[in-house]
């Protein structure tokens, strides 16, 4: 799969069942979040009304499909963190290994650029070894793993903290 036939646009509420969906399989099936009951759709709306013009969410559409998400949202609710933000990306597993993911995190950066954020920051399950070299091949660093924090499918888990700054 060609990420030429990719478009990365913001999303919009008619999106929603496509990004909860992706997700949702993510929450039942992997690390990649460590959420682990999925979210429901009223859950799911109030994520994505709580994000804004600083703290976008952008879909990949191929041939009128979703094929998958990226967002910004604040690191910390405390002020002083307020030019740094979190990076989320998930690509549908059928589209994966296609570039996708790589042009919602160009797409991140790019906004985090025109928003006036410092610091790009993603907390990666220290087994998804391909987010962690997609993070790295666009210019984030591995500041350090915290060990043990998380803990799914019966198993602790280390998280490796990515960061790009602007």
């Amino acid at each position: 799969m060609n990420a030429e036939m990719t478009t990365v646009r913001p999303a919009g509420e008619a999106d929603l069942p496509s990004i909860l969906e992706i997700y949702n399989i993510e929450v039942a099936s992997s690390t990649a979040t460590y959420d682990t009951e999925p979210r429901t759709e009223e859950e799911h709306k109030r994520w994505f009304h709580h994000h804004g013009p600083a703290h976008p969410v952008f879909v990949a559409v191929r041939e009128g499909r979703v094929c998958g998400w990226a967002s910004l949202s604040p690191w910390s609710d405390r002020l002083a963190y307020a030019k740094s933000v979190e990076v989320s990306v998930y690509v549908a597993r059928e589209f994966r290994h296609g570039g996708v993911g790589r042009l919602l995190v160009r797409a991140l950066i790019t906004a985090a650029r025109e928003r006036g954020h410092h610091a790009l920051l993603s907390r990666i399950s220290a087994d998804n070894e391909a987010s962690v070299r997609l993070h790295e091949a666009l210019g984030f660093s591995n500041v350090g793993t915290l060990k043990e924090v998380g803990t799914k499918f019966g198993r602790l888990l280390d998280v490796v903290i990515m960061e790009m700054l602007l």
